[in-house]
């Protein structure tokens, strides 16, 4: 097949618009030759259990998937019973981007809270953590954050740990969205188990497709005892893969060693170097701490649109003109610098 795109555009939109990572694809390749047992009865997916356990410590338990979404939406199934609620960010990916998938398919009610910076605390989670024992009220059974959040900020082991000690001390289970968990690894230079495990989180929905691989996330369980049926309701909620060993060899290939880590830290340096270049020009705002690998930034009336000719990117707030840019394992300092100096050019005509 001829290719079809010029591999030398590139873009700010999503980390999810880069490729393959060339040892994810030659993971792939090696995973490829002769049968395996399918449905998870692979060796590949034995190794991988063996890997997470690494991570997490030796209670965990991985079940692959195929998407972000499905991770999400199969974690809060088995946290929650048909009566449970979920309390989350007003801009977490589960309330925003995932066209009410935990209420269509999970039957689950998500409880919001508004943040200024896309974090939890204690007291921001109380707001909707109450009514136990009304049965006219959702019962609050798990919270959902975000790490490293929508918003590009990242939680410390400690700010962690003290919303999962209330979670818990009031009956409820925490659950991690890990979209972008390398991200925050790489920006504290903490293993994974540090913000998680060891700081009471009870369940990750593991990321992989936004650090370099073709597709595949995993539902790790971390506390078993937070989850039932995760076995059944993979298969229920259409993401049991057949040909599971692909999954799995992705995410050892990104796991069973210091990829995740590698990709991650790279991201986070392009965000770190596209702040450094855009800080200090005038009429270039950003809105919260760049932390991980995206940045969020308010840009003169008319200046996006006009970028934007040249690199795709995303608006974040129309009415504030906040954009968000990201960065990803294969951007480089050239696509850095070649971006900033376009953001500038078309300030310096206004």
């Amino acid at each position: 097949m001829e290719r079809l795109h010029d591999p030398a555009v590139r873009g700010f939109a999503s980390d999810n618009y880069a490729g393959v990572h060339p040892e994810v694809l030659t993971a792939l390749a090696a995973a490829n030759e002769g049968h395996q047992v399918a449905y998870g009865e692979d060796q590949y997916t034995a190794r991988l259990q063996q890997v997470i356990k690494g991570h997490f410590g030796e209670q965990a338990e991985a079940f692959p998937v195929f998407n972000g979404t499905g991770a999400n939406v199969l974690s809060l199934q088995a946290m929650s019973p048909r009566w449970g609620a979920v309390v989350a960010t007003t801009n977490a990916h589960i309330n925003t981007d995932e066209n009410a998938a935990p209420e269509r398919v999970g039957g689950l009610k998500l409880l919001t809270v508004p943040t200024p910076d896309g974090k939890f605390t204690p007291e921001l989670v109380a707001v909707e953590a109450w009514g136990w024992g009304d049965e006219h009220r959702a019962q609050p059974m798990v919270v959902s954050l975000t790490q490293s959040t929508e918003l590009g900020t990242v939680y410390t082991p400690d700010e962690v740990r003290a919303i999962a000690d209330f979670a818990h001390a009031n009956g409820m289970h925490v659950h991690m969205d890990g979209a972008r968990i390398s991200n925050a690894a790489a920006a504290l230079g903490l293993p994974l188990r540090a913000f998680t495990t060891d700081a009471g989180v009870d369940v990750v929905s593991l990321g992989g497709t936004k650090n370099g691989i073709m597709f595949g996330e995993a539902v790790v369980a971390i506390n078993p005892d937070a989850v039932d049926g995760l076995k059944f309701l993979r298969k229920t909620t259409m993401q049991l893969a057949s040909k599971m060993r692909f999954v799995s060899a992705q995410l050892l290939a990104l796991y069973d060693g210091d990829l995740w880590y590698r990709s991650a830290a790279h991201a986070n340096a392009m965000a770190a170097r596209l702040h450094a270049a855009l800080v200090d020009v005038p009429g270039v705002t950003f809105t919260q701490k760049v932390q991980a690998n995206g940045l969020f930034a308010i840009l003169p009336p008319g200046v996006a649109d006009k970028v934007r000719s040249k690199f795709r990117f995303y608006d974040w707030n129309n009415a504030t003109g906040e954009v968000r840019w990201m960065c990803s394992f294969d951007t480089t300092e050239h696509d850095i610098d070649a971006f900033a100096a376009a953001i500038r050019e078309e300030i310096g005509r206004l």
